[in-house]
């Protein structure tokens, strides 16, 4: 890992930070998938008419052929505004993550995609290079803490201090871009057997969005997002397998997902109780009241990336939590 920094301290902080990994675990497919013919299963046993008699099955092996990098610019801004203003914290992150495979085995993303650990030509990783399943370019959050002063305002100075003092206005905000996903065509397009892998070809770039009036249509054509911007390379002349078909152009992890926005509120009111004999409280009685995403902004989750299958490219389900408030006391002593 190198890391360079130039910074000021306690106002600016600039980073590039990089790392490379080899020799990663990754699962492997040395005889192909399920339903491979004799060209694609080298350790199964066939008769002439292509049915198995003998030798292995599918096997799965890990093995340490993986690998991985990370490039990023690490930015951060903290001080505080004026006298007695707010203390902020804001942090930009403009990175890259870039490996052959983010799974050691195969999975269903929670958030709508499918998702697959396994290569499409199980005896080829190179076109499987791409961004991470993790990987987030832009990230950027903002934290801002101001006390209220309340026991300042003119109106407000008769009160006791116990209620006019101890105001601290909290704030979180964080704005993500959106996270990779691939395009699988459901389909065997080759004699490599079927694991659900295959890709199609790109023939028209798509204009992904969640601002139409159709905010689940993210691919954009409806009810023709499959046909409009894909093709499915099967029933061509030397293709293999039940559709004599080959491995689709189309990249691992071409597109993203919606953006993800974010933004925590808190207000806290901390009342001193007591003193010891060092002059310090004896007691603090912290009331917080908490709003978690508080406008309530809906993150919308991954499209249905499965290109032969109903709704491909509507978002149907949300990612993260809808808005939360909560009010909590904590006694400090």
């Amino acid at each position: 890992m190198k890391t360079f920094r130039r910074s000021i301290p306690n106002a600016a902080d600039v980073s590039y930070v990089g790392t490379a990994a080899e020799k990663l675990p990754r699962t492997s497919v040395p005889n192909a998938y399920p339903g491979a013919s004799p060209a694609f299963a080298p350790h199964t046993f066939f008769d002439s008419l292509g049915n198995v008699t003998g030798g292995f099955g599918v096997e799965n092996i890990i093995t340490a052929t993986a690998h991985s990098t990370y490039h990023s610019l690490q930015t951060s801004l903290s001080g505080t505004m004026g006298h007695g203003g707010p203390g902020i914290q804001a942090s930009f992150t403009w990175s890259k993550s870039i490996d052959d495979t983010s799974q050691v085995i195969g999975g269903t993303g929670s958030t709508g995609a499918v998702a697959q650990g396994f290569p499409q030509n199980p005896f080829d990783n190179h076109p499987e290079k791409g961004p991470s399943s993790f990987d987030v370019t832009n990230k950027f959050s903002l934290s801002v803490a101001q006390d209220l002063h309340m026991g300042s305002v003119e109106f407000l100075r008769p009160m006791s201090k116990n209620l006019t003092g101890g105001w601290e206005l909290l704030s979180t905000s964080s704005i993500n871009s959106g996270s990779p996903f691939t395009v699988f065509s459901g389909v065997q397009q080759t004699g490599a057997g079927s694991n659900g892998v295959d890709r199609p070809d790109l023939i028209a770039k798509p204009r992904l969005s969640v601002a139409r009036k159709d905010r689940q249509d993210y691919f954009g054509a409806g009810a023709n997002n499959a046909a409009d911007f894909f093709s499915i390379p099967i029933h061509l002349p030397g293709g293999t397998g039940p559709n004599q078909g080959r491995f689709g152009t189309l990249g691992r992890n071409t597109f993203r997902g919606p953006a993800f926005y974010n933004f925590d509120f808190a207000l806290i009111k901390d009342t001193p109780f007591g003193r010891r004999k060092s002059g310090a409280e004896l007691v603090d009685l912290q009331f917080r009241s908490e709003f978690f995403d508080l406008f309530n902004i809906v993150t919308m989750g991954l499209p249905n990336n499965i290109l032969s299958g109903s709704g491909f490219g509507e978002i149907s389900k949300t990612a993260g939590n809808s808005r939360q408030i909560q009010f909590s006391l904590k006694l400090i002593y």
